[in-house]
């Protein structure tokens, strides 16, 4: 069982940067890829990016490619995603998940644990 808890969330002005933490309980937090999604209201949950579990792999959905910077720290239970140069279209709720396999990881379905989101809203 994992649990995982967000923060870091708030409101910025077009072109700021914001850093979300995600901690999670447990000691197999190492075990797990671990990506983080976005959700806009009125819209499906998507994907932003995604760490491998010893951190030496990151990927990346296209718009925020040169962005923002996935990163994660085993010792601490914790990963980050350090966002820049943020946009208005960044506006959503962000969500930390953990996901056993490390496959498909972009697929919604295919993380075993969610965090309760946090709400990030960029301003003009």
């Amino acid at each position: 069982q994992v649990q995982l808890v967000e923060s870091g969330g708030g409101l910025v002005q077009a072109g700021g940067s914001l850093r979300l933490s995600c901690a999670a309980s447990g000691r197999t937090f190492s075990r797990y890829y671990m990506g983080w999604f976005r959700q806009a209201p009125g819209k499906e949950r998507e994907f932003v990016a995604a760490i491998s579990w010893s951190g030496s792999r990151t990927y990346y959905e296209d718009s925020v490619k040169g962005r923002f910077t996935i990163s994660r720290d085993n010792a601490k239970n914790t990963v980050y995603l350090q966002m820049n140069s943020l946009k208005l279209e960044d506006t959503a709720v962000y969500y930390c998940a953990a996901d056993y396999h490390g496959t498909n990881y972009r697929i919604v379905g295919n993380y075993d644990y969610w965090g309760q989101g946090t709400q990030v809203t960029v301003s003009s």
